[in-house]
């Protein structure tokens, strides 16, 4: 059910498919505020769930004008392009909108009023912009605080960049709340904050402070729940993204992981001739990792369970790459999205199990 709040149109222009608009369908998916349309005048007078699955019922439109015929006073930037540069196809349109005094909301690198157009344009017209990609000023070095007693800690891990941790721990989110247990959602990302409406993007962390970011949200979090899941970034084995990975790793300092896979893939993003590492092995390389930040006598954080994407599989093979998964794991696997509340309930199953015996082993 959609909450009252800003009503959103999501500006996707030419690149609305679901290998591009990762932003805009996790909105679509997951967020409480009412989105009045998606921007694309390639796809304009269709409707969302067409052409990514979700937001049956929403319009794609041509234009900025025609979201603000449908009641929109915010715009959020719904892709991701290459290297974090706002496209030159969408500085027009983003003028406009704060011509009009909307608000902007991006997830990109570049800032949008470092652009002097765009400047110019929101002093004409009283719009805001809204950066969600800007940490906080004041981050601490990780190693210094710790969540509050008996919350369980659960981070999202990747074979890789883009295998949909996110949504994973959004499900689990829901799946743990479906239970009756208080389950908080750390963003970490600019989709997750997109939808949350807070977070921290741990990727325009100043690389010593990425630690610190991660423990402080989690910290926060614990406060007012008793399941703080993660959302994981990028993946320990992509040469780009190694390093966020690792930083978000010691300083949430997980109880439990999921590992988190796309099936259809063979070969790390963007590194076409690096191969994945099996899971078996990826499962090994997450629980050491998190083994060096740790007292020798601490609890090692275990990966519980598997959590597959198997978007680009027929049904056959995706029943048969879950099944492959639980086999050469020997953890619990599925799919949240394919398998739907069957999928995720199997993997907070497992978190429950797991998190039961770590406290009976005390």
């Amino acid at each position: 059910m959609r909450e009252r709040g800003p009503r959103v149109a999501l500006l996707a222009i030419g690149l609305f498919t679901p290998a591009t608009a990762k932003t805009a369908i996790g909105v679509l998916r997951y967020a409480r505020y009412p989105v009045v349309a998606v921007i694309d005048p390639d796809r304009a007078g269709t409707d969302a769930s067409m052409h990514v699955g979700a937001g049956a019922g929403i319009p794609v439109v041509a234009t900025v004008a025609d979201a603000i015929g449908r009641g929109a006073d915010a715009i959020l930037v719904g892709t991701a392009a290459a290297g974090g540069r706002i496209p030159d196809a969408y500085r027009p349109a983003l003028a406009t909108a704060l011509e009009h005094g909307l608000e902007v909301w991006s997830g990109l690198h570049e800032r949008v009023l470092a652009d002097p157009g765009l400047r110019a344009a929101a002093e004409r017209g009283g719009g805001r912009v809204r950066e969600l990609r800007e940490p906080p000023a004041d981050l601490p070095i990780g190693g210094h605080r710790r969540p509050r007693s008996g919350t369980a800690t659960v981070l999202t891990v990747g074979s890789d960049a883009a295998v949909g941790k996110m949504t994973v721990s959004l499900e689990i989110v829901a799946a743990l709340d479906r239970g009756g247990e208080r389950a908080a959602f750390v963003p970490t990302g600019q989709t997750g904050i997109a939808i949350a409406g807070e977070g921290i993007s741990v990727d325009a962390v100043v690389a010593d402070f990425v630690a610190g970011a991660a423990e402080r949200m989690v910290c926060d979090a614990s406060e007012r729940a008793d399941w703080v899941v993660v959302e994981g970034q990028g993946s320990l084995t992509h040469p780009g993204f190694s390093g966020v990975t690792l930083g978000l790793l010691h300083g949430s300092a997980p109880d439990l992981m999921v590992l988190c896979h796309d099936a259809s893939r063979r070969t790390v993003k963007g590194y076409g001739e690096l191969p994945l590492r099996p899971l078996v092995e990826l499962v090994r390389l997450y629980e050491e990792a998190a083994r060096w930040s740790r007292h020798p006598d601490a609890p090692r954080a275990r990966v519980v369970a598997v959590a597959l994407n198997t978007s680009a599989l027929d049904g056959r093979d995706a029943a048969r790459a879950i099944f492959d998964a639980s086999a050469t794991t020997g953890l619990p696997a599925g799919d949240p999205i394919r398998e739907g509340v069957a999928g995720a309930d199997r993997i907070a199953h497992s978190l429950r199990e797991a998190r039961a015996e770590r406290m009976a082993a005390r």
